[in-house]
């Protein structure tokens, strides 16, 4: 069996609800969609979203990585560890695009086996809650935000925070009192509070029980970071300061500065090294958490096929399909009061949108 054709969509897409984080605001995202093509008819499918500020990849500069699949052109999908190596050597510096092609290739492998991705992979999960994200805004819109994500039936929900230390403190605090003691609550700072106001932070937000307070300083800070009281430093969670395997090894130096990992396929390249992240992540006691960016329910789906094949995966934050104004592809989990659940299907179980 050979792949016969490979082919490539490069899409703008407006978001139903545009945001804000520490450092960017959006209202669109640029997706690459990738569909591997074997000769039986079978296709795997991927997708990459790349974030510059994020993944130190334009959108531009991945469409051209991916000129690499007429190098798939001929191959056997079977023979997928061989695959995922020369695509490694040959785009090292091009994460979002090496994932598109990455989670194409595991799909179309898993389709041929006719078998769910993660059962191949070692299925270690079935369902877990994900959190949704609130953005950067004011308080009433926070609050109203909120009330619309509870009455959708999601459990836990991310804050994100980092302009303004005493609106995100207030903001936090109103939002525990408005949802009450059972929704877990989570902050993102995205790399806006210096290592000074780390346990500032959380002294002042005990009200709120944050569940834990996600990159809130640039990785250049992570040594300072390390000298924080070990009970601060296992609520940290790492995001821009994980992106490959080499940084998950000097993260899992002691002192550890971060007790939750968030992996992203954009970030390290695709499900093959989030899994041998994951390993790291498991071999040391560090938990994990699966995020994402604003990406079809292709690359959704693929991270959470790669999260529940792992014992160290903890928590979900894979949003990133809710709030696109159309989605190219369909299919890929299903939602159920803010868990999300594999398909029994093929491969990834997405299919192209109409």
């Amino acid at each position: 069996m050979r792949i016969s054709r490979v082919e490539l969509e490069l899409l703008d897409v407006p978001l139903s609800r545009p945001y804000a984080i520490a450092y960017l605001a959006t209202d669109a995202v640029q997706i690459a969609r990738i569909r591997v093509v074997a000769e039986n008819g079978l296709a795997g499918h991927g997708t990459a979203s790349p974030v510059p500020e994020i993944t130190g990849e334009t959108f531009e500069a991945c469409a051209a990585s991916l000129a690499w699949r007429e190098a798939l052109l001929g191959r056997d999908p079977r023979e997928l560890p061989l695959l995922l190596g020369e695509l490694a050597l040959a785009l090292p510096r091009a994460p979002a695009a090496r994932a598109a092609l990455d989670m194409a290739l595991h799909d179309l492998w898993a389709r041929i086996q006719g078998r769910p991705l993660v059962d191949l992979l070692g299925r270690q999960r079935t369902s877990l809650e994900t959190s949704i994200t609130i953005g950067i805004k004011p308080l009433s819109e926070t609050l109203e935000e909120a009330d619309e994500y509870v009455g959708r039936g999601f459990r836990a929900l991310k804050v994100k925070i980092g302009e303004s230390f005493d609106a995100d403190v207030e903001r936090l605090v109103r939002l525990r009192e408005r949802v009450g003691p059972a929704l877990a609550i989570r902050a993102d700072a995205n790399v806006g509070y210096p290592p000074p106001s780390i346990e500032r932070f959380f002294a002042a937000t005990e009200r709120a029980r944050v569940e834990f307070l996600e990159q809130p300083a640039p990785r250049e800070h992570d040594e300072e970071i390390r000298r924080l009281p070990e009970a601060i430093r296992r609520r940290l969670a790492a995001d821009e300061s994980l992106h490959d395997e080499a940084d998950a090894l000097e993260l899992a130096r002691s002192p550890r500065p971060y007790g939750i990992w968030n992996i992203k396929l954009m970030k390290c390249g695709g499900i093959a090294p989030a899994l041998r992240i994951a390993r790291i992540a498991r071999e040391n006691g560090i938990e994990l958490m699966w995020g994402c960016m604003d990406e079809s329910v292709i690359g959704i789906a693929a991270a959470l096929h790669a999260a529940y094949a792992s014992s160290a995966t903890r928590t979900l934050d894979l949003d990133g399909s809710f709030d696109l104004a159309r989605d190219p592809a369909r299919g890929g989990f299903d939602l159920v009061n803010g868990r999300l659940e594999t398909l029994d299907a093929p491969g990834l179980g997405v299919e192209l949108a109409p």
